[in-house]
């Protein structure tokens, strides 16, 4: 069966709605979190990391991936968690943001799940945490299960991004 252009179109149309509310979960702990699939690139096991002098704590260094040179980020560092050894179920969850893919380490990659904005709360609120908060989109709710939704782009900053492009190209 022959599409026209149009239907090829609108098909991508309606597969860029389906993805606006789909979350890749992954454990970091006890917890479970979650990104806007819309990211995410490509999932691989732990790999050996090359350390780059000078970069934040959770950086940790970067990766040959295909043939592309990809910094890394330790998820549970840059949320001021206790660092864990990597085991078996250590993954890299590879994401893009301004045209700069980024691995992040997590413990356990869980599911792509749907969560609708109507199963959304807000970001809880408490006193001096303010620099957590900013990375939360919110919590999302599926079943009697809560998933930390992560603003990916809040989580890695602007300079950050910078910062890693450049050990990319070191």
């Amino acid at each position: 069966m022959n599409q026209t252009y149009d239907d090829e179109l609108l098909e991508m149309g309606e597969e860029e709605d389906t993805i606006s509310n789909k979350y890749l979960t992954f454990t970091l702990g006890e917890n479970s979190y979650g990104i806007p699939i819309a990211h995410v690139r490509d999932i691989i096991e732990m790999q050996k990391i090359a350390v780059v002098p000078d970069m934040p704590s959770y950086v940790k260094g970067v990766i040959n991936l295909r043939g592309k040179i990809i910094p890394v980020v330790d998820m549970r560092t840059r949320l001021g968690m206790p660092f864990r050894e990597y085991d078996n179920r250590t993954c890299i969850i590879v994401i893009e943001l301004k045209n700069t893919l980024i691995g992040l380490i997590v413990d356990v990659v869980e599911e792509v799940l749907e969560i609708l904005p109507s199963a959304i709360e807000p970001a809880p609120h408490f006193r001096g945490v303010e620099a957590q908060e900013r990375y939360l989109k919110g919590i999302g709710k599926v079943g009697d299960r809560l998933k930390i939704l992560l603003d990916v782009e809040r989580v890695i900053y602007d300079e950050d991004i910078e910062t890693i492009q450049k050990a990319g190209k070191a």
